[in-house]
């Protein structure tokens, strides 16, 4: 669905388009590497002068003013800053979704905006959709370029692509590939979906998780999810070879619908206790 690859040097660019304290919540447009205008919101969460930020991902339908994306990110701000943003094609910004293909690039954005801010460690969390962007994000953006993240979390991911083993998937690759699909997409999901199909496929999120170490990766799903069975969730975990921690979620459904505070919450002390790590493993590198 796109006329490129995302690939692992591109860059995004974020105008200085907001001022004054990072203490102040705020909206901004940022402006990704291929043109695109992303909406993006930031809220300071309980320390104005706090170090770690937490860049939500939401999934395929969703926006930054979605109420269940607003509870999550709430829950989040409780323990870090964080920042929200609509993915291309969802809410108020532009283009068209590619459903994980570009927009790659609209995270690479967010997390470079969260930069901007002042905040020295960046997670990205991404739910579904997001799940996917996050991991393929963070095997795209390593060393020490602006756009890199600290920790990576994927909530309810799917593994692999073109999965139709539910019914659910069944509904949503009508809604992708059809006219009739994208136009409920449009007008019934508030989506402008592309209407190409991918030239060339992306990385896989199975294929992206090799890539991502050594930065911290959390999989998170849930054993009553009707999209993506568990499968999905161990497959990215054995990629991993040991270098990602699987929680499986008894009862839980998919994505920001079916995460609890209570989970968000447990998310958000893990993101903390990266940083914590993270700081202290730099310590003892200068220490030494």
């Amino acid at each position: 669905m796109s006329s490129g690859p995302a690939g692992q040097t591109t860059r995004s660019s974020v105008p200085p388009i907001t001022r004054g304290r990072r203490g102040v919540q705020r909206y901004a447009t940022l402006r990704t590497q291929d043109g695109v205008a992303i909406e993006a919101a930031h809220d300071p969460g309980p320390d104005p002068e706090g170090e770690l930020a937490i860049v939500v991902a939401h999934g395929f339908t969703g926006d930054l003013s979605r109420p269940h994306v607003r509870r999550i990110a709430g829950v989040f701000a409780q323990r870090a800053g964080v920042v929200t943003f609509s993915f291309r094609g969802h809410g108020r910004s532009g283009g068209h979704s590619t459903v994980g293909d570009r927009e790659v690039l609209d995270l690479a954005a967010a997390v470079e905006w969260a930069r901007s801010l002042g905040y020295a460690h960046v997670v990205t969390v991404g739910f579904s959709m997001g799940g996917s962007v996050v991991l393929r994000h963070a095997a795209s953006h390593r060393g020490r370029t602006e756009a890199r993240t600290d920790a990576v979390v994927a909530v309810s991911a799917p593994a692999r692509w073109f999965y139709r083993g539910t019914a659910p998937m069944r509904r949503l690759h009508w809604v992708v590939t059809r006219p009739a699909g994208r136009a409920v997409g449009r007008f019934g999901l508030r989506t402008r979906i592309h209407p190409h199909e991918w030239d060339p496929v992306p990385l896989s999120p199975v294929e992206s998780v090799p890539l991502i170490a050594p930065t911290p990766l959390l999989v998170v799903h849930g054993d009553r999810d009707p999209y993506f069975p568990l499968d999905h969730p161990r497959m990215l975990a054995a990629a991993a070879a040991g270098g990602a921690e699987l929680w499986l979620e008894e009862g839980m459904g998919h994505a920001e619908h079916a995460a609890t505070d209570g989970l968000v919450a447990r998310i958000a002390s893990w993101a903390t206790a990266s940083w914590t790590s993270a700081t202290a493993e730099e310590t003892s590198a200068t220490a030494d």
